[in-house]
């Protein structure tokens, strides 16, 4: 009896506990970059791109092979040529469908029969007949441009599949900041926490020594509209807190509602090597550049299929017909052709289309070039970023020590007397300000690091 009566309770303290988020699913750094890479929008763009250029290159590749037609057609007519055709495609015409029956009765009373025309000829019946055809249709011979259109459509593939790859790095960086987003605002929520405790252990320094004579009323209300708006920025933070998590639901594909919380911290390692090195591995290893080299290719493979469309044409076509009455196979005959055309004229339209193919051709590698100069100078920015960073976190870090020490030895001097509450809310601030820089700057050393191999083309969360 006791244990039905404590499951309300438990359920009770269960759900307080899911409502608190105390049960949220904590994900570590690759853990977020595996699911954004699952189920962020950005990736099946990617995805479905990549199968529309394979499907493409099924397409092209299929324009090889012989083609099939299979038809049934059903017919009814009384018009005389095609009745007439129809009788001799069964096989089923006689003298009388050429109107024998009225020459001979001429003949045989004696008048001219080669005036009469003959009614079984010009006014036949209607005739019905089904054609049951296989026709198959053989290219022999393009020109090479079935060959071009290949080439250029697994080119396409290439440049998707680089998309693809670079969409993937670029996703992994912006988990990256979101992620480190998150541990940044709550290093600013315990700046907070710090700041909030300081100036509450302020007010009542200051409360105690107005209450001893040794400070003002002024002073007391300054350190409590110091204490306000100290809170002010925890509660600031607190929400920067909260925006970095949505974020994070939005790169993860994941519903706002989900209770998500990340787990350590993460700091990529510092890309080695000199920007001429870097350079050099970004060019071979971009991806955006790669895609733009398969896209340059894909236009060459262009402007040969529009050279090869000049060329000229052979294929073979082989058919089996068979015709009658009802659906069957009677009546059989076959056909075998060949058809070699050359287009001799066209306006200048073939000549034309090579002349915009060549043009096409000169654009993407124009581009091609300006971003390889892009990349780097990106290289370079990146390295100049990064190292800076590098600085600045070294020197946030003793400038939090210093100011510390600052802090301590004011509000030694206040509490003695000694010191104004001025002074001492101006050192609070000092150390306030030079933690929050510290948070900031390891923030930023880490996304100048993710930013280098971004720009080198190396960025990859299993070796961040």
């Amino acid at each position: 009896m006791t244990s039905h009566r404590m499951r309300p309770a438990l359920l009770a303290v269960a759900l307080a506990l899911a409502g608190t988020g105390a049960w949220a699913e904590t994900l570590d750094f690759r853990q977020c970059v595996t699911q954004a890479l699952a189920q962020n929008p950005d990736m099946a763009v990617a995805q479905a791109q990549i199968k529309q250029a394979e499907a493409a290159v099924r397409e092209a590749k299929g324009n090889r092979l012989p083609r099939v037609n299979l038809s049934l057609t059903a017919t009814n007519t009384n018009d005389a040529l095609n009745a007439f055709g129809l009788k001799l495609s069964q096989r089923n015409a006689t003298f009388n469908d050429f109107g024998a029956g009225d020459f001979l009765n001429a003949m045989n009373t004696g008048t001219d029969p080669l005036p009469i025309a003959p009614d079984k000829l010009n006014h036949p019946s209607p005739v019905t007949n089904v054609n049951s055809r296989i026709e198959v249709l053989i290219p022999v011979y393009n020109g090479g441009m079935v060959t071009q259109y290949v080439k250029q459509a697994q080119a396409y593939v290439r440049a998707a599949q680089a998309g693809d790859a670079m969409a993937r790095q670029q996703l992994t960086k912006n988990v990256l900041m979101a992620y480190q987003a998150v541990h940044a605002a709550r290093a600013y929520v315990e700046v907070a926490k710090e700041g909030v405790a300081a100036a509450e252990e302020y007010v009542r320094i200051t409360d105690r020594l107005h209450q001893q004579g040794m400070a003002v009323k002024s002073d007391l209300l300054s350190a409590q509209v110091n204490l306000e708006d100290v809170k002010l920025r925890q509660t600031e933070a607190a929400n920067a807190e909260a925006m970095a998590l949505d974020q994070l639901h939005l790169l993860l594909g994941r519903p706002l509602t989900d209770a998500l919380d990340v787990a350590e911290p993460v700091m990529p390692g510092l890309l080695a090597g000199d920007v001429q090195s870097l350079r050099a591995q970004a060019l071979e290893n971009h991806f955006g550049l790669r895609a733009l080299q398969a896209q340059t290719e894909a236009a060459t493979a262009s402007v040969e299929a529009n050279r090869a469309a000049k060329q000229p044409q052979l294929n073979v076509m082989l058919r089996q017909d068979w015709n009658s009455e009802t659906v069957g196979l009677d009546a059989a005959s076959y056909t075998v052709a060949g058809v070699l055309s050359w287009t001799a004229f066209d306006g200048g339209a073939s000549q034309a289309a090579v002349d915009r193919a060549e043009q096409v051709r000169a654009e993407r590698a124009a581009k091609l070039r300006q971003a390889g100069d892009g990349i780097a100078y990106q290289v370079g920015e990146a390295r100049r970023r990064a190292i800076e960073a590098e600085d600045k976190a070294t020197a946030r870090a003793l400038a939090v020590d210093q100011a510390r020490e600052a802090q301590r030895l004011v509000k030694k001097r206040y509490e003695n007397g000694m010191g104004t509450l001025i002074e001492l809310l101006s050192a609070q601030a000092q150390l306030d300000k030079a933690r929050a820089d510290l948070v900031s700057a390891r923030y930023d050393q880490a996304v100048q690091r993710a930013e280098l191999k971004l720009a080198v083309g190396v960025l990859d969360a299993e070796q961040l």
